[in-house]
C-alpha cells in the first residue's frame, strides 16, 4: 500500500498526503468524503471498493500559518531541480550563492540557486560576470507556503487528478533580465 492520498480540509485546502491506509481508516470512520478515486481496487473482508486519491475532511482543522523554512530542499524544490546556470535536470545537484559569501553574499531565498556541480565547480567564488554565467531567472522566496512541505507539493503538482485542489504555483514569465520567457505548449 505504497499508493498517497490527498487530504483536503473542509474548505478544500491542501492539509497533507497520507497513506492509503489512513485514508481508508478515515473514510471507515466516516471522518472524510471521497471527492476522486483511483481505478485500484481495496479489498477488505466484507467489501471490496475502489482506492481513494483525495479526500475531505468532513470538520474544519484549524492549523496555524505555517512558515517556510530556507534549506537546500526548499531551493532545489523551488527551482524545480533545474540548475539556473545551464539548465541540467537530474541527479548531483546543489546549492550556489550567487554573491559569494567571500563578498558578503547573504545564505537568503534572493542569493541562493540549485545548481549543478559542473557549473558550481566552475563558477567557484566568482561573481556571475567573472564567471560568464547568466541566471535563468532570478531567485525569490516562494509567495505561497503550503502546509505540505514544499518538496512534497511540488511533486505533487505532477500529479493531474491533485493539480485541481492545489493552488497555482509558479514562477514569473520573465528571466532574470526581465525579458519574457518562451513557453512551451
Amino acid at each position: 500500500m505504497a499508493h498517497e492520498v490527498l487530504v483536503l480540509n473542509s474548505d478544500y485546502e491542501p492539509l497533507n498526503i497520507c497513506t492509503l491506509r489512513r485514508a481508508i481508516n478515515l473514510v471507515i470512520l466516516g471522518k472524510v468524503d471521497v471527492l476522486h478515486e483511483d481505478s485500484v481496487v481495496v479489498h477488505t473482508v466484507s467489501k471490496s471498493f475502489r482506492s481513494p486519491s483525495v479526500i475531505r475532511l468532513r470538520n474544519h482543522v484549524k492549523r496555524p500559518r505555517p512558515q517556510l523554512r530556507l534549506s537546500r530542499r526548499s531551493i532545489l524544490a523551488r527551482d524545480n531541480y533545474t540548475c539556473q546556470y545551464c539548465g541540467y535536470v537530474g541527479p548531483d545537484l546543489t546549492v550556489d550563492h550567487v554573491v559569494p559569501k567571500r563578498l558578503g553574499g547573504p545564505t537568503t531565498w534572493d542569493n541562493l540557486v540549485c545548481c549543478c556541480k559542473k557549473c558550481n565547480n566552475l563558477k567557484g567564488d566568482k561573481t556571475l560576470e567573472e564567471a560568464g554565467f547568466r541566471l535563468r531567472q532570478k531567485p525569490r522566496k516562494p509567495t505561497y507556503v503550503p502546509f505540505i512541505s514544499l518538496t512534497k507539493f511540488v511533486a505533487s503538482a505532477q500529479n493531474e487528478v491533485w493539480r485541481d485542489y492545489l493552488p497555482v504555483f509558479h514562477h514569473d514569465d520573465k528571466d532574470a533580465n526581465g525579458e519574457e520567457k518562451q513557453r512551451r505548449r
